[in-house]
């Protein structure tokens, strides 16, 4: 039954990845707007903080989990909405709602679908070409629908951005530290130190590679993870929405036997809204 679930979540993955490539093979030069490139876009969208609506459906697949073999599968809806506070400065805010289903985690024949806690964090970024910088609060907010899949715990903490873009060439960080401050007193701390260190390089035709590598490291729980990701991606359109789409072999490195997956699949639709 495991073989069958499995094989069958990799059809449809790899359907999707098809088909989603053949709509790109007939993109056009121009996804967006007069003046705007396929490859300016896509460049765009590298840069998390760039003033740009963005609405993408991360979707993980890690196998292989702890000493029951689990599985989980989770999808992140993760919209970018910016404000803009003058000529000069944007406010970038980012929101990550995760849909987690998992089996065989906590015990052998378990099973745990909801929602699990979402991160919100707020950029104040200049306008900026070359370097490009953003700094503000980053917020954990308990919204899991079962006690397994979140913390309990609401938190806060700072978050930065630090990265170099040239015409099809982006490199830099995020990271955010969050620790907890109110919530349930029966449940650990949270004390979580995450970043991630990402390269991309995008052509003219939309497309884009890529490689990144994430680091959490929970103080609390004295554990690191680390993982390294290479992806392939490209800007494309869904009749007249611009979309990105990617997809990411994820090569977990480091991390403590009960949580570590063997292996994982990322694979990301994002819905693009460049405005006028």
């Amino acid at each position: 039954m495991k073989k069958a679930r499995f094989y069958g979540t990799i059809k449809v993955l790899f359907s999707t990845v098809c088909f989603l490539l053949s709509l790109n093979a007939v993109a056009q030069e121009k996804p967006d707007k007069p003046g705007a490139s396929a490859q300016e876009l896509a460049d765009k969208l590298a840069n998390p903080v760039a003033s740009l609506i963005s609405v993408p459906f991360q979707n993980n697949l890690n196998y292989g989990i702890g000493p029951f073999n689990g599985s989980k599968y989770t999808v992140n809806f993760q919209p970018v909405i910016p404000f803009k506070i003058s000529d000069n400065l944007n406010l970038i805010t980012r929101y990550i709602i995760p849909i987690v289903d998992q089996r065989d985690i906590t015990g052998e024949n378990t099973h745990q679908f909801g929602l699990s806690d979402a991160t919100i964090t707020a950029f104040f970024a200049p306008k900026a070409k070359g370097i490009i910088y953003g700094i503000g609060p980053a917020f954990l907010v308990p919204i899991a629908t079962d006690k397994v899949l979140g913390t309990e715990k609401f938190g806060i903490g700072p978050s930065v951005l630090l990265m170099h873009q040239g015409k099809g060439l982006s490199v830099g960080f995020i990271a955010n530290q969050i620790w907890s401050v109110a919530g349930n007193d029966n449940r650990a701390d949270v004390n979580q130190f995450y970043t991630q260190i990402f390269f991309s390089h995008s052509y003219k035709s939309g497309a884009n590679l890529g490689i990144n590598a994430e680091i959490t490291q929970n103080w609390e729980g004295n554990t690191t993870a680390i993982s390294l990701n290479p992806s392939i991606g490209a800007v494309s359109k869904l009749g007249s929405q611009v979309i990105q789409f990617s997809l990411s072999p994820l090569i977990p490195i480091v991390g403590p036997r009960e949580s570590r997956p063997d292996w994982g699949l990322r694979v990301i639709l994002s819905f693009v809204f460049p405005g006028k």
